[in-house]
């Protein structure tokens, strides 16, 4: 049974499109092709942000050998290239747009993976006209990592460099790059994404909009913004005591930034083997031993509890969406390539790897996130509060009529409906007697799209006991008020 769930839809596929890659790297001159490409476009980008000018007209300059060096490209062209690339963030994202310098790359860089670090860095060095730095450092990167195709064409262009300039954007004869057009316009897209996350940056303290309040039982807790292929890893670093109210505002401290791919058809996934990565509130259940996994998920797997109770009471199909590795061949998956996981670097995923725990990290896909200051969710928070603190009361004080009026007509726990369930609850409320239901370690995550969602997971432990039954509920908003359409323990 273990091992048929590894192939089930929902998993990363290799694609044909992208050939292996042997400790020769690509062939040459689809290095350059694509190097000149996205190195290019890099070096322009960073320029801009810079503010670099220079003429068109100027002559290639000469290196200590006599190489010629990269002509500086027009005016023109650098618009061009720009309004391709740079997109600045929306209003609703809450990213600040920043400006690249060389002590906001140090900044970032310690977020990113670390070959995602080396290869920025090579771009500053290639902005720097220190092109000698340069093509030592991606020679050392592809050594280091020869499957990163990314890197593979950075060094192409590199050694493009010691022959003639780069006048254009993909200065190479139209056959060869038509013949790798598809790899290259993958690659260019990657290196397009890796850039945007150096420009379009959250501020500092932000949070994206679902983590309303967040215990510290779940110590980190992951976001994933798939337009623009990252994955946020958190530290919880709330210090407020567990009050058994749950009023406090989540405090997260962004301690990861890491390129990620989805699936190949894209996201919201609906049915199974669809190729779509799902979109919501989920948490890691588990962690799956690499050793006893094939070659296809690297590193190892985290999978999330896809569907969620949201999901089925929508329909949905699918099992086995994962976060997980890559496989040896390569180094990175291109944006949208997997059945429907959530795929990183081995590097990347090792790191995450080391940090997270299993069923309490929360782990939200979306979209495009919103970020805003943690105080903004207020009062979100405090009248989703007030629902649940009525809910609390109804089921201390053994008054099933009113408990009742919280739960939603559409209640759904596997395939029981509310009358179904409603005799667990009443046994419930008779076992704990004239004692009041305390919730601890609350952690309230909201979803909103046609719907407005809350996953709520806190323990329910009675009055003078120290222990009792972890448990989730799935809340929705019922003509202005929430409703519960799930519960069950965790």
């Amino acid at each position: 049974m273990a091992s048929r769930r590894y192939f089930q839809r929902g998993h990363a596929s290799v694609s044909a499109s992208f050939p292996a890659v042997g400790s020769g790297g690509f062939p040459r001159w689809i290095l350059a092709a694509g190097g000149l490409t996205a190195t290019a476009a890099a070096v322009w980008l960073l320029n801009s942000y810079l503010g670099e000018n220079r003429h068109s007209d100027a002559a290639p300059a000469t290196g200590p050998s006599g190489s010629v060096e990269a002509a500086p490209p027009a005016p023109s062209l650098l618009n061009s290239a720009l309004a391709k690339i740079q997109r600045n963030p929306t209003r609703d994202s809450g990213l600040m747009s920043v400006t690249l310098t060389e002590d906001s790359l140090k900044q970032t860089e310690p977020l990113l993976g670390k070959a995602e670090a080396r290869l920025v860095g090579i771009y500053e060095l290639i902005r720097q006209a220190r092109h000698r730095e340069a093509l030592q450092q991606a020679e050392a990167l592809t050594r280091d990592h020869p499957n990163f195709q990314l890197a593979q064409l950075v060094l192409g262009d590199l050694l493009t460099l010691q022959t003639r300039p780069i006048r254009t954007l993909g200065d190479v004869p139209d056959t060869k790059a038509l013949a790798a057009e598809q790899q290259l316009n993958v690659l260019r897209e990657q290196s397009r994404r890796r850039l945007l996350a150096l420009t379009e940056r959250p501020p500092e303290g932000a949070v994206p909009t679902q983590f309303l309040s967040l215990s510290n039982q779940s110590r980190h807790a992951i976001a994933v913004d798939a337009s623009r292929s990252r994955l946020y890893l958190f530290e919880n670093v709330s210090t407020a005591p567990d009050n058994g109210k749950g009023l406090a505002p989540a405090r997260l401290k962004l301690v990861g930034d890491y390129y990620i791919s989805v699936g190949q058809s894209g996201i919201d996934k609906l049915l199974e083997g669809d190729l779509r990565t799902p979109v919501g509130v989920y948490y890691i259940t588990s962690s799956l031993d690499p050793n006893k996994l094939p070659d296809l998920y690297g590193s190892g797997a985290l999978p999330i509890n896809y569907p969620n109770a949201l999901d089925v009471q929508r329909g949905k199909t699918g099992s086995g969406i994962w976060l997980h590795g890559s496989p040896s061949e390569q180094f990175a998956r291109p944006p949208q390539a997997s059945e429907g996981c959530v795929v990183l670097s081995n590097p990347d995923f090792e790191s995450i790897l080391a940090r997270v725990e299993t069923r309490t990290t929360p782990v939200v896909i979306a979209n495009e996130l919103n970020w805003v200051a943690p105080d903004a969710l207020e009062q979100d928070r405090v009248r989703f509060q007030a629902s649940l603190e009525a809910w609390r009361q109804s089921k201390s004080q053994g008054n099933l009529e009113q408990l009742r009026t919280h739960y939603s007509s559409q209640f759904n726990n596997q395939g029981q409906n509310l009358n179904d369930w409603w005799p667990r609850v009443a046994s419930e409320v008779k076992a704990l007697g004239a004692k009041e239901v305390q919730l601890k370690d609350l952690s309230m995550l909201n979803w909103r799209d046609k719907d407005d969602t809350m996953v709520v997971t806190f323990g329910e432990v009675a009055q003078g006991q120290t222990r009792g039954q972890t448990k989730r509920q799935y809340w929705i908003r019922e003509e202005d008020q929430w409703k519960i359409f799930y519960e069950g323990p965790v």
